[in-house]
């Protein structure tokens, strides 16, 4: 690769982790689900500290946030002799499993032209369980009509039933759907949207994706594609925090809801681009990491090329 286009790419990087610095905490969370899951969901915390070193996050930080991570539930450490060993506990996989499956997605869907709604009434539901389910409905895109009635225009169900199961309340509250009513003029439905979700928020965040990450393509290209594995890895590693951190706050409405030019279409063909284009050399960086502590390894899991629609073999 011509050496300038090497510092360009670095020089892009710098700027990008200078002027938006990225928490310990909250980059571990993006390396376990992006890059950990498909190789098995552990690693050694050698690796582990090997694979943050290039964001600037050092050893000390590394195993502050891990131990952080542990206390509030979402790791478990396995010590053996001198080293530990960090997995996902089976309630944070299948949280990871679900967010994950979001940021490999198209955000934008067709609308089947009702809305699904959740009653989850004082009388059935204690506070407590109220509370959490409210907090996992929010986290899902749902919007909260009152402090019980929760609605969304196009939810995937197949999550939805997964929450209600996992918290036992699928017998104890209420799941319907609505339309709009031919023979009764009033406001139309579709004007919750504008009520109920922050879209110009949302929006303006995803711009500010658009802005940081749209040069690289072309940078990308100039370069012939041929990039070092860490400045691939790098990149990756930054493409997809930043993306989900802006996508997760994102209810993923139906496209005839959202605004035309909706900025998250344009922001996930970005990502998608650019994931593609880097993905590869970026795996031959993890493998170099978590060999040195483990020789057997596991390459990637078949699922992992099914993101973003199917990846380039």
């Amino acid at each position: 690769m011509p050496t300038t286009q090497s510092q360009a790419l670095q020089e892009w990087a710098n700027r990008l982790l200078e002027t938006n610095p990225p928490r310990a905490k909250s980059l571990v969370m993006t390396l376990f689900g992006d890059a950990i899951l498909p190789h098995g969901g552990a690693l050694w915390l050698g690796s582990l500290i090997r694979l943050l070193a290039p964001f600037g996050i050092n050893d000390r930080l590394v195993r502050t946030s891990v131990f952080r991570l542990a206390e509030d539930g979402w790791l478990s450490g396995l010590r053996e002799g001198r080293r530990s060993l960090y997995t996902l506990r089976d309630s944070a996989a299948r949280r990871f499993t679900r967010a994950y499956r979001r940021v490999y997605s198209p955000t934008y869907l067709a609308w089947p032209g009702y809305w699904t709604l959740v009653f989850a009434t004082t009388g059935t539901l204690n506070p407590q369980t109220r509370s959490e389910l409210r907090k996992e409905l929010t986290w899902e895109g749902f919007s909260a009509l009152s402090p019980t009635v929760f609605v969304h225009p196009n939810p995937d169900r197949e999550t939805l039933q997964e929450i209600l199961h996992s918290y036992g309340v699928h017998r104890d509250v209420f799941v319907t759907t609505m339309t709009q009513a031919q023979d009764i003029e009033g406001r139309p439905l579709p004007e919750l949207v504008n009520e109920y979700w922050p879209l110009e928020e949302i929006s303006r965040n995803y711009e500010s994706f658009i802005e940081h990450f749209r040069p690289l393509p072309d940078m990308i290209r100039a370069a012939g594609g041929d990039i070092a594995a860490e400045q691939a890895f790098i990149i990756r590693g930054l493409l997809i925090h930043e993306y989900r951190r802006t996508l997760l706050h994102d209810p993923q409405l139906p496209i005839e809801l959202l605004p035309q030019d909706w900025a998250g279409k344009i922001a996930y063909e970005l990502c998608r681009e650019v994931y593609s284009m880097t993905y590869k050399r970026a795996e031959d960086f993890i493998m170099g990491a978590l060999r040195e502590e483990d020789p057997d390894a596991a390459p990637c899991a078949e699922y992992f090329y099914e993101r973003f629609g199917g990846l380039p073999r």
